[in-house]
C-alpha cells in the first residue's frame, strides 16, 4: 500500500516500533543516546582533549538543546586526527575500515565494530523495505566496492532484507545489462551519471527497458542530481527512483531515504541527531529554511562523530509524512556549500545548470561546465551533448537551440554563459562519479 491518510499498512514497516514512535518517545530516546555518545566520544584522543578544554561531560547534557554546548566537528578535524585520533574502541574490537577518496585533501578513515555494521545493515534494510523491496526481489549493486562505503553498505542491507544480491560493482556497461536480463534484476543501486550512461548503451543495443528488463526500483545517490534527472531515469526505464543520502562519516548510505511518497527523505533520528544551520553564522535556521546539514551519530561504537558539518545544503520539511513515519524529512540536497563557485560576482551551484539542461528535450544526457580566465576576465562555458536528431539537422536549428539554452540559463543564473553544442557521446564519460565542473582559472 502506498501513502494513504496518516498511516499505511503494517507491511510497510521494516521496524514499526522504531519508525512510528511518538515524537516525545523519539526525543527521549535521542536524549538518552546523546548522553551516552558524549561519554563514549570522550574516550577518543580528539574529543577527550576537546571536552577537557571546555569542561564538557555527559552530565552536562540535560536536554536536546544542550547539543549546542558541543563544538562543531569539521572535515579538517577528521583529517588532522587521521588515522586513529577519533577511535573510542581498542583495535581488537574493530572489524571494518572505510576511507574517503581524499580528492579535496587528506583522506579520512572511518572504523566499525561488528555492532556498528549490524546497525548500519538494519538502517539500509529499513530504507529499502519502505520503497517496496521485498524478499524475492533480485538486487543488483552497480556501484564500487572496496573503500567506498556505498557498495558494501547497500550490499549488507540487501542481504539483511533477504534479497538475492548481485555484487556487480561499477563499470562494464554491456555486462551489467546482460546480468539484468539473465537474472531478472528488479532493484538496483546506481549513481545518477551511470544510470544516464546506461540509457545510451541500452538504446544503442536496441533494448526496450520496459519490455526487456524487469526493473521496478532504483536507489540513486552518491552525487548531486536534479529532479529533472530523476524524471529522465524514471521515464526511460519505467521505474521508481528513490533518493538516497549518506556520507562515510555517518556510516555511509542509509542516513536518510525517501519512502514511497517521495516527499523528502526520512532521516533516521533514532540513529542521528539532525540540525540545519546558517553556514555563515552557524546559528540554527527555522524548519523550511535552507542551510547546512549538521549531524551527530547516536549509536556508533567505534567512532562517534558529534555535530559534524556536512557542507550539504538542505532544509527540514515542515509537517508530517502521510506514510506514518515520525522521523523528520530533509529535502533533496541542493548542493554543497564548497561546490558553489563565483563567476562575474554571481554565486552558482552546478546543479542549477543541470536543472535547466535536463528540462530541454533536445539536450542529451551529458554536459560539462568549464571555467576559464582570459585576459583577467572569467568565462563560463557549458558544453552540452545534443540528441542525434537535432545534431544531424541544419545549422539554423543548432543555433536556435544554442540561444535557447543560453536564455534559459541566464534566467536561472543571472549571467549568460557561452554554450558549445557537441555531438552525442563526445564528452568524456566515467563509470564512476561524473566530472561536471572543470575550473581552469589560475589564482
Amino acid at each position: 500500500m502506498y501513502c494513504m491518510g496518516n498511516r499505511t499498512t503494517t507491511d510497510t514497516f521494516w521496524d514499526e516500533s522504531a519508525e512510528t514512535l511518538s515524537y516525545d518517545e523519539l526525543e527521549n530516546l535521542q536524549l538518552t543516546r546523546l548522553k551516552k555518545i558524549v561519554e563514549r566520544a570522550s574516550r577518543s584522543e580528539f574529543y577527550g582533549g576537546r571536552f577537557a578544554e571546555i569542561g564538557l561531560r555527559a552530565d552536562s547534557i540535560s536536554s536536546l538543546d544542550d547539543i549546542t554546548k558541543i563544538p562543531f566537528t569539521s572535515k579538517q578535524d577528521l583529517r588532522d586526527s587521521y588515522p586513529y585520533g577519533l577511535l573510542c574502541e581498542p583495535k581488537d574490537r574493530l572489524v571494518r575500515m572505510h576511507v574517503s577518496s581524499g580528492t579535496t585533501g587528506q583522506a579520512t578513515a572511518v572504523f566499525y565494530t561488528r555492532t556498528d555494521l549490524e546497525v548500519w545493515a538494519d538502517l539500509l534494510a529499513r530504507c529499502m523495505y519502505m520503497t517496496g523491496a521485498r524478499p524475492g526481489d533480485t538486487f543488483q549493486n552497480l556501484t564500487g566496492y572496496g573503500l567506498f562505503t556505498g557498495g558494501l553498505g547497500f550490499h549488507y542491507g540487501a542481504e539483511r532484507l533477504g534479497l538475492l544480491t548481485i555484487p556487480s560493482g561499477a563499470g562494464n556497461s554491456k555486462r551489467q545489462i546482460q546480468i539484468m536480463r539473465d537474472f531478472s534484476t528488479s532493484v538496483i543501486h546506481i549513481i545518477p551519471s551511470f544510470a544516464l550512461l546506461l540509457m545510451d548503451v541500452i538504446t544503442e543495443l536496441g533494448i526496450d527497458p520496459r519490455r526487456d528488463l524487469s526493473l521496478k526500483i532504483a536507489f540513486v545517490g552518491a552525487e548531486p542530481y536534479s529532479e529533472e534527472v530523476r524524471r529522465r531515469i524514471e521515464d526511460f526505464y519505467g521505474i521508481k527512483v528513490y533518493n538516497s543520502y549518506g556520507l562515510s562519516e555517518m556510516n555511509g548510505p542509509g542516513v536518510a531515504f525517501e519512502c514511497r511518497c517521495q516527499d523528502g527523505l526520512h532521516l533516521w533520528e533514532d540513529a542521528f541527531l539532525v540540525e540545519v544551520v546558517n553556514p555563515e553564522t552557524l546559528k540554527p535556521v527555522p524548519e523550511g529554511t535552507y542551510g547546512e546539514l549538521v549531524l551527530t551519530t547516536l549509536t556508533r561504537e567505534a567512532m562517534p562523530i558529534l555535530r559534524y558539518r556536512t557542507k550539504d545544503l538542505t532544509r527540514i520539511i515542515p509537517g508530517s509524512c502521510s506514510c506514518g513515519r515520525v522521523h523528520k524529512r530533509i529535502d533533496r540536497i541542493r548542493g554543497r556549500s564548497d561546490d558553489m563557485f563565483i563567476i562575474k560576482g554571481v554565486n552558482v551551484f552546478p546543479i542549477q545548470v543541470e536543472q535547466v539542461l535536463m528540462n530541454i528535450s533536445e539536450v542529451g544526457n551529458n554536459y560539462v561546465i568549464m571555467l576559464r580566465r582570459e585576459k583577467n576576465l572569467d568565462e563560463m562555458v557549458v558544453r552540452v551533448e545534443v540528441t542525434d536528431r537535432i545534431f544531424v539537422e541544419d545549422m539554423r536549428r543548432l543555433q536556435q537551440l544554442q540561444r535557447k539554452i543560453a536564455h534559459e540559463l541566464k534566467g536561472e543564473l543571472l549571467l549568460t554563459p557561452k554554450i558549445e553544442l557537441v555531438e552525442p557521446n563526445s564528452l568524456p564519460r566515467s563509470d564512476g562519479k561524473a566530472t561536471r565542473l572543470i575550473d581552469q582559472r589560475t589564482t
